[in-house]
């Protein structure tokens, strides 16, 4: 019993002094974790004021590209998401900086969103800071490169349609110039000649409307317009070429109400619907002009018995010089900017363009426009927040669920019926 009790009485002893060394190592421990003195990552003194002031996104990495400091701007970018950078092609720019201690500046197009589904272009500049750091400044340069984009395919679609007509001038010239003598071949090639100096004047013609259109700000510059008195006028330049070709232009309803806007600009891009209904409707059909007026929207339709629009092209029909059928736009006179001027012109208004089309059954355009409040004369003192807004909502409140620009597959409810029984 005694060897018993002197063995018990020794584990308990053990057990007790392996407690008391586990404690002892434990605060140990703790004294020495809390004596530790761990500096927070730091800027160098006076670099957040200055990113603060410079209005870019930026990121700061340290030695190891973690992100030690990004502003809202950079994560809203899709550059950085938590404290990582996201795309490889940025860190490749800092690992050239932080290896050879010099400035770096690129653009560079680079996946946006979860997904990618989206691209950003930006401008970066990448940079050392300090001993341990490198920043990246990034400007979104996304907006500036599509209209760049934009300017330098329209140049090249305007020189490639100049191109045309200004070549068979100079070829038509040489012609009757090596014909002098042949008086009826003189006569043949001058009528030719002349055909094609009055399509060169038409398509320089709508270059400078589309150019004026784009360039003047209707909100600020406009007046109350009758948009009936526009309708008549347009109709009334659309009767000569529709009186050759035996078209009957019928117009049908009321505008009560005046749109804000610019009267010379309106009329123009009317005329351009009236003129395409009357260019692609066969001989002795009917063109119909519906307006009718609901919620504060004018509504103004424009509905022929042409050929109609193929589905895949309805999508691209407001392009500046797209065509559906070459061949048949230059036999017709058309220019390729007519739907463009008048998509612009829609715009620049607040209002909506829209198409409907079946082939072999003609199109009808639909163009909407917010209206006037009873008794405003002007809009001296209403700005152009206040103006755009009431009248958004309003359009997108009567016209809630429709596609914008590009109808399908039905006809609109204010298309005059007497042209839909119409048969070409």
């Amino acid at each position: 019993m005694d060897s018993l009790l002197i063995a018990a009485l020794a584990g308990l002893v053990g057990i007790a002094i392996g407690v008391v060394g586990m404690h002892a190592f434990r605060v140990s421990e703790r004294q020495r974790a809390e004596g530790i003195d761990v500096d927070e990552p730091t800027m160098p003194e006076g670099a957040n004021e200055v990113l603060a002031s410079l209005g870019l996104a930026y990121i700061v990495v340290d030695t190891v590209d973690g992100v030690v400091r990004a502003n809202p701007a950079a994560y809203a970018f899709g550059l950085v998401r938590g404290h990582t950078v996201v795309h490889q092609e940025v860190l490749r720019l800092t690992s050239r900086v932080r290896g050879d201690g010099i400035i770096i500046e690129e653009q560079l197009e680079l996946p946006r969103g979860l997904q990618g589904e989206t691209t950003i272009v930006v401008n970066l500049r990448v940079a050392p800071l300090g001993d341990e750091y490198i920043l990246v400044l990034a400007d979104d340069r996304t907006e500036v490169s599509r209209t760049e984009a934009v300017r330098n395919d329209f140049v090249a679609n305007v020189s490639h349609e100049l191109k045309t007509p200004v070549g068979a001038i100079s070829l038509l010239a040489e012609t009757i110039e090596g014909a002098s003598e042949d008086d009826e071949a003189v006569r043949r090639f001058s009528k030719r000649l002349h055909k094609e100096s009055n399509r060169l004047a038409v398509l320089v013609q709508d270059i400078i409307e589309l150019s004026r259109v784009q360039g003047k700000n209707v909100v600020h510059a406009g007046v109350p317009v009758d948009l009936t008195t526009v309708i008549v006028e347009a109709v009334d330049r659309s009767r000569v070429p529709a009186e050759d070709k035996g078209i009957d232009l019928r117009v049908a309803g009321e505008l009560p109400r005046r749109v804000h806007g610019d009267a010379d600009q309106l009329t123009m891009a009317f005329r351009n619907l009236i003129d395409n209904a009357v260019r692609y409707s066969p001989e002795g059909t009917r063109v119909g002009i519906g307006l009718s007026s609901r919620d504060g929207i004018a509504q103004v339709t424009i509905t022929d018995q042409g050929i109609g629009i193929e589905a895949e092209n309805q999508e691209r029909i407001f392009e500046r010089f797209y065509r559906v059928d070459p061949a048949r736009s230059r036999s017709t006179g058309g220019t390729g900017l007519g739907l463009s001027i008048v998509k612009h012109v829609v715009s620049n208004h607040g209002g909506e363009v829209a198409l409907w089309s079946q082939p072999g059954k003609g199109s009808t355009f639909t163009v909407r426009l917010p209206e006037l409040e009873e008794g405003l004369d002007d809009l001296s003192g209403l700005g152009y927040g206040d103006f755009r807004d009431d009248d958004a909502a309003r359009l997108t409140e009567s016209d809630a669920g429709q596609q914008p620009h590009t109808r399908k597959n039905h006809r609109p409810a204010s298309a005059p019926d007497s042209i839909e029984e119409e048969t070409p």
